[in-house]
């Protein structure tokens, strides 16, 4: 009988699946090449052009630069070209499916690959609570227009006072204290019950809501974009003076206040990693995904500071620290176009929706495919026999979202979704620098240009945005990751299929839940 040989802590922690392995335990079919540079950037656009724009630009206007958000989208747009190329690199050269945390059980091991699974609840558990918040203000801001109200107090996270305008809401006279955000709650409920039931997006319903999405934000630029026409010098002189408001430190205004935006509206960008999931299907992967990735975030760049333009324009940037900033600017239209302000309000809520339930579903596939590494209770890999999905993990991802988004200030939330990416987007580009260190002959189909330059300023530009969000965050985020570490020890590290010798656990069979393009936040 053999005998397993006994590895030391270090050796285990960092043992890593061989790209063999990876391969045999991922089904996947041929793909054809036939997406062109075109077709990549449409793709990018698609997928970043999401909730980020509709949810947290407010904030990052209101209380850290001001106008000068507009600025900050720069910033983060060339954060995310380091790492997009990065990506890129490891999609062509890998051929595996899954997220980073496949690419760091491939290249920097088992203890990397827990680090990134811990970081992706971040990047999507959390990112659906965000944008679960953001729904519920829209909702709440498209039932007043309608003459319906729901209990200012049942409206947002547990012990703040509730803000419009800048100014505290009052009623009866009094402050309104908000105890718990019912509608960001039940929708996470409603959508983890729906994914338990099991969903099966089409194409063409997801061009839709695409396609709605993208409506909205061209009827809001078109429109607000006509109204700061006729009234530029007035509004500049009202709302842009000064464009970048005097620092008041701890990252308030100022450069500082601009970098402190940066990793807020970050949040934006999340989306952008499926452009680099592409290449294998990218007709010349050396030319056209540089040009897909790169000019996707440009051509979002662009957009995102025209809606960011009109927003702080329109109206005062410190009014604009809500959960649904487009509907405060669309208010301000004028009553002439208040029917225009509903439909642009049901258009966000239609797309943020669809975001909702397309983070919550990557963040059980996740918990899935750990479970079936072993690095998480197998539970977490059980499918239910009638609905084929895995109806526990699905649950659980629901309970922690609802929980998230009903109790937890909307800021608190994104710094740490925006934390979690920023510290992801560094791992990917170390695990280039790593791979072309132990594999140079590996065959790439494309190589982040500027090498060793690029993947080294996306990690230390990561870094440093991680550096801007508040210390009660970062305190926050290290002991989530002390909790996460622990864990692994406690239980990954001594059930692990590759430390045990056994592959992978055999995929039952699911019911198919595309997730659709172009639904990201």
């Amino acid at each position: 009988m053999a005998t397993r040989v006994k590895r030391g802590i270090f050796e285990r922690m960092w043992a890593r699946k061989s790209i063999a392995q990876v391969q045999r335990e991922t089904e996947t079919s041929e793909l054809k090449r036939t997406l062109g540079k075109w077709n990549l950037l449409l793709l990018g656009v698609g997928c970043i052009i999401g909730a980020g724009i509709f949810v947290r630009t407010g904030s990052a206007a209101a209380l850290h630069a001001g106008p000068a958000v507009l600025l900050a989208f720069v910033v983060a747009g060339i954060v995310c070209a380091f790492a997009g190329l990065c990506y890129a690199e490891l999609s062509s050269t890998l051929p595996v499916s899954g997220s980073a945390y496949t690419y760091g059980y491939t290249t920097l091991g088992e203890f990397v690959a827990w680090i990134m699974g811990a970081l992706l609840l971040l990047e999507y558990g959390l990112a659906a609570s965000v944008v679960a918040v953001g729904w519920g203000g829209y909702v709440v801001s498209l039932l007043a227009d309608f003459g319906l109200q729901i209990p200012p107090q049942f409206t947002g996270p547990a012990g703040y006072t509730l803000m419009r305008d800048g100014v505290p809401v009052l009623v009866d006279g009094q402050q309104v204290t908000t105890l718990f955000n019912l509608p960001a709650f039940l929708i996470c409920l409603s959508l983890a019950a729906l994914l338990v039931v099991g969903v099966s997006e089409s194409a063409k319903v997801n061009n839709v809501i695409v396609a709605i999405k993208v409506s909205v934000l061209v009827a809001f630029i078109v429109v607000g974009g006509l109204i700061v026409l006729a009234n530029f010098g007035d509004l500049s002189a009202r709302n842009w003076t000064p464009f970048i408001p005097e620092n008041q430190g701890e990252g308030k205004f100022g450069v500082d206040g601009i970098m402190r935006a940066a990793s807020i509206v970050f949040f934006a960008y999340i989306g952008f990693e499926a452009v680099s999931t592409a290449g294998q299907e990218a007709k010349d992967p050396k030319r056209d995904m540089p040009f897909g990735i790169i000019g996707s975030l440009v051509v979002c760049t662009v957009i995102y500071m025209m809606v960011a333009a009109i927003m702080t324009l329109l109206v005062p940037y410190n009014q604009l620290n809500v959960p649904d900033p487009v509907a405060v600017v669309v208010d301000n239209f004028g009553a002439s176009w208040s029917w225009l302000a509903k439909i642009i309000k049901i258009g966000a809520i239609i797309g943020l929706t669809s975001v909702v339930l397309v983070l919550m579903y990557a963040q059980t596939r996740i918990f899935y495919t750990m479970a079936r590494d072993g690095l998480l209770p197998r539970v977490f890999s059980a499918v239910h026999p009638k609905f084929k999905t895995p109806y526990i993990n699905t649950i659980l991802v629901g309970v922690i979202t609802a929980v998230a988004a009903g109790f937890f200030d909307i800021n608190v939330l994104g710094d740490m979704t925006s934390v979690g990416t920023l510290a992801a987007f560094a791992i990917v580009c170390l695990s280039v620098i790593y791979l072309r260190r132990t594999a140079p002959d590996l065959p790439r189909g494309f190589s982040v240009p500027l090498y060793p330059v690029l993947p080294v300023l996306g990690i230390l530009s990561c870094l440093y945005l991680i550096t801007t969000v508040p210390w009660s965050v970062l305190v926050f985020f290290l002991w989530y990751m002390a909790g996460g570490v622990v864990l692994y020890f406690v239980y990954g590290i001594h059930n692990s299929n590759l430390q045990s010798g056994r592959g992978q656990d055999p995929a039952p069979e699911m019911g198919e839940f595309p997730a659709p393009v172009g639904e990201q936040p």
